[in-house]
């Protein structure tokens, strides 16, 4: 069932003599999980792999919510990225009045990176050479160079806020230009 829905139970309220006993309606509250997320009928879980695990597979076990386990296993160069989406068929919630039906439980990867220089200089070229190649880049003369740097948004803001604009209809009044 659903959060919000009801369960009746009829006649099944507080009883007295000489009066109609009334109605029991349990409203179902649903409580937020620490690893799963209900979207109807499916279950949405993220699951972080490390980079090694999304190049080259992996076996992960995860408990469901009626405490069994599954293990999950990658299928052999399959390549999972960061924000891919794949499912477990049948391994969702119950459906409402067919509980042997399940809906899906559907995987969000999250592939953790490894940190600036976790691998020595002089063995980049040999990771390189096991990783697809690269697109060449064709530079000429009429191309800048550029340096990509780290970016800082509360200092973006800042400068933003501090630059001035000009107005696109002339100099500012007082600012004379100079002729002879």
């Amino acid at each position: 069932m659903k959060d919000g829905q009801n369960i009746v139970f009829h006649g099944e309220g507080d009883q007295e003599p000489d009066l109609e006993p009334g109605d029991v309606i349990i409203v179902l509250d649903q409580k937020d999980h620490g690893t799963f997320q209900r979207r109807g009928n499916d279950l949405i879980m993220k699951m972080k792999i490390e980079l090694a695990e999304a190049l080259c597979g992996f076996k992960r076990t995860i408990e469901t919510l009626d405490n069994r386990t599954l293990v999950l296993t990658s299928k052999p160069g399959e390549v999972m990225k960061h924000g891919d989406l794949k499912c477990v068929v049948s391994e969702g919630m119950p459906i409402y009045k067919s509980p042997m039906d399940k809906g899906y439980l559907i995987l969000q990867f999250l592939v953790a990176f490894p940190e600036h220089q976790w691998l020595p200089l002089e063995k980049l070229s040999l990771l390189e050479s096991l990783l697809p190649p690269r697109e060449e880049v064709v530079i000429t003369e009429e191309m800048d160079q550029a340096d990509i740097v780290e970016f800082e948004p509360a200092e973006q803001t800042h400068r933003r806020s501090a630059e001035s604009y000009e107005d696109d209809d002339g100099p500012r009044a007082g600012v004379q230009c100079q002729t002879s």
